[in-house]
């Protein structure tokens, strides 16, 4: 069967470090619009050093993702458009939460557009009571002490607890 057979198939990439339920409303919601999401967890990030290694934030993402259609976890490092042109997707899932998400996401969605013309980008905004936050956020709160419970699935708690010991216990 080829891709164009099976319908659209779209990347959610992210480093997902740690999950966060804004990040679970995206895929749910997300995987409704097309007819099969790959999130794909960037293995090699600028971001400075990650809290959860690339296989924890894909088993997390497999636990909480468990049960939803159409819905797979991937790895990738490189350009994004080399890894969905790999997966034959025809477009990248990409949550804004406030204007300075959407600058930084549109320059990269125009650059993505550059090197793959046939690749688009969909925006989508997560959930009001999401829309405030971030993985990074989420550890700076964790590792002070403070209630993250309502922010992330119980499975990416219980990691935060177990890694970060004496907190929130």
């Amino acid at each position: 069967m080829t891709t164009e057979n099976r319908g659209t198939k779209a990347i959610y990439p992210g480093t997902f470090d740690p999950l966060t339920n804004g990040h679970l409303d995206l895929i749910a919601r997300g995987a409704k619009i097309v007819d099969e999401l790959v999130v794909a967890v960037l293995r090699n990030t600028q971001k400075g050093t990650p809290l959860f290694t690339v296989p924890e934030r894909v088993e997390m993402l497999q636990e909480a993702t468990q049960g939803m259609a159409h819905v797979s976890i991937a790895t990738f490092d490189g350009l994004l458009v080399d890894f969905a042109r790999t997966q034959g997707a025809r477009a990248v899932l990409r949550g804004i939460r406030a204007i300075s998400d959407y600058e930084y996401e549109f320059q990269m969605a125009m650059m993505n557009r550059k090197l793959a013309p046939e690749l688009e980008t969909l925006f989508m905004m997560p959930a009001e009571k999401y829309t405030y936050v971030s993985s990074r956020l989420i550890k700076g709160v964790f590792e002070l002490g403070g209630d993250v419970s309502s922010l992330v699935p119980s499975n990416v708690e219980a990691r935060l607890k177990a890694k970060v010991p004496g907190k929130n216990a």
